[in-house]
């Protein structure tokens, strides 16, 4: 019996695969490669259907908003992959995607893989290292792109979600004396948003200062249900707003909805949209004028 496949489900792919083609800036974190690896900076990355790896020159992929619907917010999307690869099309050009129709201009992160084959990488060092390079350097390019530097946010998926705990709740400051001027800057999200995200740093404590965020996974997801419980638990203790949805089935890995029959995973991200807006993250709260 040959599979059949929804139309609905169709024109997505169709639309998925027509924005992945489209021409993107790509920005290097380092101009001369990472710290420490310079030498490898031109070394090819490795493509193949949905995936990305041997990633030794990371760097920031460009997604502009239309410009009629562009409102000044940004994400920095971290996509997951067990730090072995990154799911590069479903849990980053597809956010891409939905985040643009919003009117959030967006950047993929392609950071460095720890446990790639024969990677030099550590886990708890590099892609840290890496995120925290991205939120600075989006940060003191704001202009350019149009952002406010007060609405910039960061996502992450599985691994992508280690990498945004690792950044997420300290080491923010920029050093106001260092030479580049993109390590003045500051590196702590407005906003953090989790997608089923890893168990490897999830911290301890939340600072009172911490960003707001939204958690979302399922409890069927033996590996990444019990992290957005744990980080809700520890905002709820700093009293720093949080939103979370814990849906019934739906595993690991449902990425932007699509890849379930699941009418609430499928309708997710609405969700999402709607704790954007509620939030002031999609426009600023304007501030009441007394007379």
């Amino acid at each position: 019996m040959k599979k059949t496949v929804s139309p609905c489900k169709i024109l997505f792919m169709l639309m998925l695969c027509s924005f992945a083609t489209q021409a993107q800036t790509v920005i290097p974190l380092w101009a001369k490669g990472a710290p420490g690896f310079e030498d490898r900076r031109n070394e090819p990355e490795q493509a193949k259907d949905y995936w990305v790896k041997n990633i030794h020159n990371p760097s920031l992929t460009v997604y502009m908003p239309p410009a009629d619907k562009a409102n000044g917010a940004a994400v920095i999307i971290c996509p997951g992959g067990g730090h072995r690869l990154l799911v590069y099309n479903a849990e980053g050009v597809a956010p891409a995607k939905f985040y643009n129709n919003l009117g959030v201009t967006v950047f993929i992160l392609k950071y460095r893989l720890g446990r790639d084959t024969l990677s030099p990488y550590k886990v708890d060092v590099h892609p840290k290292q890496d995120a925290y390079r991205a939120m600075r350097l989006v940060r003191s390019r704001a202009a350019e792109f149009n952002i406010d530097t007060n609405r910039i946010g960061m996502m992450g998926f599985s691994a992508g979600g280690e990498v945004v705990d690792m950044v997420a709740f300290s080491g923010w400051k920029g050093d106001p004396k260092a030479t580049d001027p993109v390590d003045r800057a500051s590196a702590k999200p407005n906003f953090i948003v989790q997608v089923y995200p890893g168990p490897g740093f999830v911290p301890e404590t939340i600072p009172a200062d911490a960003p707001p965020a939204f958690l979302v996974a399922a409890n069927d997801d033996a590996c990444c249900s019990l992290p957005i419980i744990q980080l809700l638990q520890r905002y709820r203790e700093a009293k720093v707003p949080v939103e979370m949805h814990m849906y019934a089935k739906g595993d690991h890995a449902f990425n932007m909805g699509t890849n379930r029959k699941l009418v609430s995973i499928n309708n997710w991200p609405q969700r999402l949209a709607d704790w954007l807006q509620d939030s002031h993250i999609l426009q600023p709260e304007r501030k009441k004028i007394l007379h």
